[in-house]
């Protein structure tokens, strides 16, 4: 059997999703977590899966959440919904409930947060609502797994009994009730045959859902007949079809809650919100702590944890790789082999590897401030500036994203409810720096200002923003032209952050990671590898500079001599960070023949202090790499945008560095 699990944003759907499933799946406290469908086995339950939906407010297909949702119900056929509220603020909840009992699907009513409902003095009479609403209510506790088995083994029977919803009116009497029932009765046999539930189909039909009505194949002499009813029901409430519709159903959730809800305090949790809310989204302190707190998560990541155990790292790789290496040569391992693992694997990936604590250290700040709340005020407070340069708050989520990898971040931009806003986030989301790239920053960084790191670390972040702001300006004016979407969003309290929501992140950022080391990283590796040991004739060669990857280089190098990039190896680095941003150290380090403790040495023979400034700009913005070009090609719907969009990167990279090499030069 198959369930759907559906209710608002942060009402504690996706960690209910993990009890259910023991998926690993990150819990996040802003709108947008949740794109596409999940699908996970249900724990406790032989043969059922369940459906984690996107979280949404109503069944009105505004935004891509509702229609990935409607559709899911409508298309898919679930045995049953397991539709979760918040009970803590279960009056706008419950708004998303009626709209599903319209639908007569077998289904389960979870009342989520109750262990905060009784702790600040609230109650809710769990039967009487199960009785009114003519369905099972459980109450749970999602984050610590209280009532999960009692939900699973109540979907589990309702569905399998194909208990339908007993109540799918709202109203006794009135113009509403009427144009409702009159609708439905014309539309009976249209509703049957597209296999739609009849009461659903009429309220959609007078909201206008123009694909509920494609659906249903209605002539035009039909609705101009349903016009009739609806323009009635308008003349007779003094209200427009939707908010007739709308204050029908806020009427009986009123009515709902007096019989069976005692309201509880304003929580503490609540009040220690819009306490620490004055602060933190004050208009004018707001962006100044938001720098302030980014800055000290890059301190705290690249000069003092995340600097520490990153060196402790490459140590113990370049002593593992001496220990190999003597091991090889008393073996007498053929020279060829020999320079492979060495000159190859180890020095290619080993330095790659070596950059793992930094990107754990860095998400471990970053998941605390998304699992605490802050980071969707963050998304509040920009809205103000990102609608200057075209955009919403909303955007700001996918952008966010970002700094973790561009694929899941261009994937993030189907929650934006217009096609403008969202073909203009894609465009700017290569602009943040993805997580690929830190061990690029991090190395420089360390070479050329070891007095200034956490410094130039924020400088790169910010300055990617900006060069993106920029172009959205540019953007607004000419391809994009118009306003953005309204933004509404929900600010959740601000809780502790959850162990296991934390470790999870940490573990998929980590295991990706080690993935892509071992796979395209170790792939890359092994070719630059090849191409700089032999010529063009595949001998063997000991001067890489006759090798086949010198020769690709020195045709490339006239392009990138203008950026301050004489050196063909300079040239190769970048064409290999197409595949992946972690491949640019690891050819350096090849190419110069350095472990990580002497990379920095290497590196200062290739650059000078302003070339290295033109190479970190112009490996902060250019394209990013295969699978997130192709990710983009995809979301903007041809291959070829996105190879338009890669060329674009790459001119903006070339021009900004250049701007940039010639200023540098004049300081250092």
């Amino acid at each position: 059997m198959m369930f759907a699990l559906v209710g608002n944003q942060n009402c504690g759907k996706t960690t209910l999703f993990n009890q259910l499933t023991g998926a690993n799946q990150h819990v996040g406290n802003f709108p947008g977590v949740t794109v596409d469908s999940k699908i996970g086995q249900m724990r406790g339950a032989k043969d059922c899966t369940v459906a984690d939906l996107p979280g949404i407010y109503s069944l009105r297909p505004y935004s891509a959440e509702e229609i990935v949702t409607r559709d899911f119900l409508l298309d898919r056929h679930p045995d049953g919904i397991v539709n979760i509220v918040d009970a803590t603020n279960i009056e706008r909840n419950l708004y998303l409930t009626l709209q599903l009992l319209e639908m007569d699907i077998p289904m389960v009513l979870a009342l989520n947060m109750m262990d905060e409902v009784r702790g600040n003095g609230g109650t809710i009479d769990v039967n009487k609502m199960s009785a009114e609403l003519g369905i099972p209510v459980v109450p749970i506790s999602a984050a610590k797994n209280e009532g999960i088995t009692e939900l699973v083994q109540c979907a589990v029977q309702t569905a399998k009994a194909k208990h339908r919803p007993l109540r799918v009116d709202f109203c006794d009497d009135g113009p509403v009730h009427r144009c409702i029932h009159a609708v439905s009765h014309q539309i009976e046999d249209h509703a049957r045959n597209a296999g739609i539930a009849r009461r659903f189909a009429a309220t959609k039909m007078i909201e206008g859902d123009t694909d509920i009505i494609e659906r249903m194949v209605i002539d035009r002499n039909e609705m101009e007949l349903l016009e009739h009813s609806i323009v009635q029901m308008e003349d007779e409430g003094g209200l427009d079809r939707n908010a007739a519709i709308a204050s029908m159903r806020y009427d009986y959730i009123e009515k709902l809650c007096d019989k069976t809800v005692v309201k509880c305090k304003q929580s503490k949790e609540h009040l220690r919100s819009v306490a620490i809310d004055r602060v933190l989204t004050n208009k004018y302190a707001a962006l100044p702590i938001f720098l302030g707190i980014m800055l000290l998560i890059f301190w705290l990541t690249f000069d003092v944890i995340g600097a520490f155990l990153q060196d402790a790292l490459a140590a113990g790789i370049d002593r593992l790789s001496a220990v190999v290496d003597s091991g090889l040569k008393a073996y007498g391992l053929n020279p060829v082999v020999h320079s492979l693992i060495i000159d190859g694997i180890f020095a290619g990936v080993g330095s790659v590897v070596s950059f793992l604590p930094i990107i754990v250290v860095m998400f471990f700040f970053l998941s605390i401030l998304e699992d605490t709340g802050y980071m969707a005020r963050v998304a509040f407070v920009m809205d103000k500036l990102l609608r200057k340069i075209g955009l919403s708050g909303r955007s700001f989520v996918p952008m966010l994203i970002g700094f973790g990898c561009t694929v899941p971040a261009v994937m993030a931009t189907r929650t934006l409810p217009s096609s403008r806003d969202r073909r203009l986030t894609i465009l700017l989301t290569p602009f943040m720096s993805c997580s690929a790239k830190i061990p690029i920053y991090a190395v420089f960084s360390a070479a050329f200002f070891p007095n200034y790191t956490a410094l130039v670390m924020g400088l790169l972040y910010f300055g990617g923003m900006l060069v993106g702001i920029l172009v959205s300006l540019l953007f607004k004016k000419t391809l994009f032209r118009g306003k953005p979407v309204p933004f509404v969003m929900e600010l959740p309290n601000y809780r502790m952050p959850s162990v296991k929501s934390v470790a999870m992140l940490l573990w998929d950022k980590a295991r990706d990671f080690l993935q892509r080391a071992f796979t395209i990283i170790f792939v890359a590796t092994l070719a630059i590898w090849f191409l700089q040991s032999f010529d063009t004739h595949l001998n063997f060669v000991e001067d890489s500079t006759q090798s086949l990857l010198a020769w690709v280089g020195k045709v490339l190098t006239p392009i990138f001599r203008p950026l301050g990039f004489g050196d063909w190896r300079i040239t190769t680095a970048l064409v290999t960070g197409f595949t992946a941003k972690e491949a640019v150290v690891s050819t350096l380090g090849i190419l110069t023949g350095t472990g990580m403790e002497n990379l920095s040495a290497g590196l200062s023979a290739l650059f000078t202090v302003a070339s290295a400034v033109s190479f970190l700009t112009f490996t902060l913005l250019y394209t990013p790499c295969v699978a997130a070009t192709a990710a983009i090609g995809r979301e903007l719907g041809g291959k070829w945008r996105g190879a338009i969009v890669a060329v674009f990167q790459c001119v903006v990279a070339w021009l900004f560095a250049a701007l940039i090499y010639r200023g540098a030069l004049l300081v250092f």
